[in-house]
């Protein structure tokens, strides 16, 4: 049995989606699953882009059977080398021993690390270069750091495909569906697609914007990525949103309220700046509690919001663990061009706020802390009102005064 999609003529989905899989790259929830995309081309030439997961390697050897239906495999184009898309390379050169495979140099290199040797079956390909394959001639277009070295994507000259490898990519399986006008990508995709971009490509912003760059010279007029839906209209929404993760804008104006509590002081006093800047015409406000929530979640979150507070307990004379496992994750990530507030709370030698100024300042980019900051001594009481109502004006007038 066989789950096949026609893609447009000539082309087809060739790949499978994973369900049982806990944790994308075992670090990141993916509750609802992730597609593992190929494609292939049945032109004079058949032509398969890219593999799968090496766990669904049955059932996608069994769709590229039916789709050939009995012709033999004469290309196989590696875009990217990472297991998820290139595990079962060996079992289907094992199965078509006439296939070519076609990459560039460093994926090459990559192959023999990860003990494929294909020496005698190998096709080098460089940025510019083209092959046809019948009525379909492809042109390769090196993409590094989007987001391994050896990336690259593939465009179909003819009917104005491009294979995207990781880019335009989303956590989520298909289940049945194949394009993003089949679903209501805004309600039920964006989160996974940005918690997707900014976790796995986030940290390459630059090279991101490189590869738009080169995408905006060629007329395409469909993404085939390796993970998510095809997307065969409204091109320019998803660029967009690849355009501000990539150059670290915010999505909306808002706020995005994030609380490390142990005994629930600092969530209240988190409430409690909520509660103000909604009555001040500040309601896009969203809050996590970051010990129980997936960094992954909060990382995306951050990328969306205009603004961030942190709101954190002092712990050992530092900030909570997990508000600097955030911080940090931030760092890693090149997070950049955010206004951020501060709670800090502590019982004796309250430290947490100044921490996190100290680091925002100093280790990511292009970022502001506010001036006004709310110290809490164990538990908010009369005393702290002030301090939340300039912390909230603070936020309000920085809300108001940005434009996106």
């Amino acid at each position: 049995m066989s789950c096949v999609r026609k893609v447009t003529e000539d082309l087809y989905w060739v790949g499978v989606n994973e369900k049982r899989l806990h944790l994308f790259e075992n670090i990141h929830p993916i509750p609802r699953g992730v597609s593992y995309n190929s494609y292939l081309l049945m032109d004079d030439k058949t032509v398969l882009f890219d593999t799968v997961d090496w766990a669904g390697c049955r059932e996608f050897l069994n769709n590229v059977k039916e789709v050939l239906n009995g012709r033999k495999l004469d290309y196989l184009v590696i875009n990217h080398m990472e297991p998820d898309h290139a595990a079962s390379m060996e079992e289907v050169l094992l199965r078509y021993p006439e296939c070519k495979v076609i990459s560039n140099e460093k994926a090459f290199m990559f192959m023999h690390q990860f003990g494929f040797h294909v020496e005698d079956r190998k096709e080098e390909v460089k940025e510019g270069d083209t092959k046809s394959f019948g009525k379909h001639t492809v042109t390769f277009v090196a993409a590094p750091m989007v987001h391994w070295p050896e990336a690259m994507v593939t465009f179909d000259t003819t009917n104005g495909v491009l294979f995207s490898a990781d880019a335009f990519g989303t956590f989520g399986s298909l289940d049945g569906k194949l394009f993003a006008d089949e679903v209501n990508f805004d309600r039920d995709w964006i989160d996974d697609a940005r918690r997707y971009f900014c976790n796995i490509v986030g940290k390459y912003g630059p090279f991101v914007q490189l590869l738009l760059k080169k995408a905006g010279t060629v007329p395409i007029k469909m993404f085939c990525p390796l993970h998510g839906p095809v997307w065969r209209n409204d091109l320019g929404y998803y660029i967009d949103k690849h355009d501000k993760w990539s150059r670290y804008e915010p999505e909306e104006k808002g706020v995005l309220v994030l609380y490390a509590s142990m005994y629930g002081n600092t969530e209240a006093a988190a409430q409690e700046l909520a509660s103000k800047l909604c009555d001040k015409g500040v309601t896009n406000v969203a809050m996590y509690d970051v010990s129980n929530t997936h960094v992954s979640y909060l990382v995306s979150e951050a990328f969306k919001y205009s603004h961030i507070v942190l709101a954190s307990v002092t712990y050992n004379l530092g900030i909570y663990p997990v508000m600097y496992d955030f911080l940090h994750h931030l760092k890693a990530l090149n997070f950049q061009k955010r206004t951020f507030g501060i709670i800090e709370n502590g019982t004796w030698a309250i430290k947490s706020g100044t921490l996190m100024k100290e680091y925002i300042e100093e280790e990511l980019k292009e970022c502001t802390v506010l001036g006004a900051q709310v110290s809490v001594n164990s538990s908010a009481d009369e005393t702290n009102a002030p301090e939340f109502e300039s912390l909230a004006d603070a936020i309000v007038q920085s809300v108001q005064k940005l434009e996106l």
